[in-house]
This record gives structure tokens, sequence and C-alpha cells, in this order.
């Protein structure tokens, strides 16, 4: 059974900053591709990171330079390091792993920037 569990989420003012996790279980972690993706009431699920196996990072292009995606193997877990906040990166924040042909999700973390 794959278990994602997200934390870290929060009520920020403009220009602070965030770290969210996820703890992910039951997968052999090291070897998969991870992402982050949020979503805002009524609209899609949008991609915002990804971490390789190898380490290699992708961001979407809104995020570029303001957040970091990192992980930890031997804590089953990835990281989303958020700077410089804005408040159109509110959104429920999820991480997802695709596992023999199907997504996982956790339940998600509320990242609200605000002043």
């Amino acid at each position: 059974q794959v278990y994602l569990k997200e934390s870290g989420g929060g009520l920020v003012r403009p220009g602070e900053s965030l770290r969210l996790s996820c703890a992910a279980s039951g997968i052999n972690f090291k070897i998969f591709t991870l992402n982050w993706f949020r979503q805002t009431p009524g609209k899609e699920r949008d991609y915002v990171a990804q971490i390789t196996s190898g380490g290699l990072t992708n961001y979407t292009d809104s995020v570029k330079g303001r957040f970091t995606i990192s992980r930890n193997n031997a804590r089953n877990t990835v990281y989303l390091q958020m700077n410089s906040l804005e408040p159109d990166d509110t959104a429920m924040y999820y991480c997802n792993v695709n596992y023999k042909g199907r997504a996982y999700w956790g339940q998600g973390t509320q990242v609200t920037v605000s002043s």
C-alpha cells in the first residue's frame, strides 16, 4: 500500500517562507521520481516541481528561483522549500508518485499567503 503524507503548510505573509514535507511509505522510495502539485478551488491540479531518483530537478516557470525541491532517501521524504511566497502561491499542495501505472497522492497541505 502506497501512502503519502504531506505536512508543513500554514498561513504566511508575502515574502515569507515555508518548507513542505511529504513522507512516503509502501514503495522503494529511492528509485522513484517524486512530484509536487498544487490546486486552488475550482481549478485543475497544477504541476509545481519534480525530483528524479538521481536528484535532477524541474520546476514550473512561476516558481523558478523561489522554490527548491529536495529529497532524503534515508527518511523516505521529499521536501519543497518555498521562499519569497506570493499570494498567488496560495493553494493546497500535494505530493505525487506514479507507481505501477497509477498515480498516488497524499491528502494535501494548505498554504495560504496573505497580508
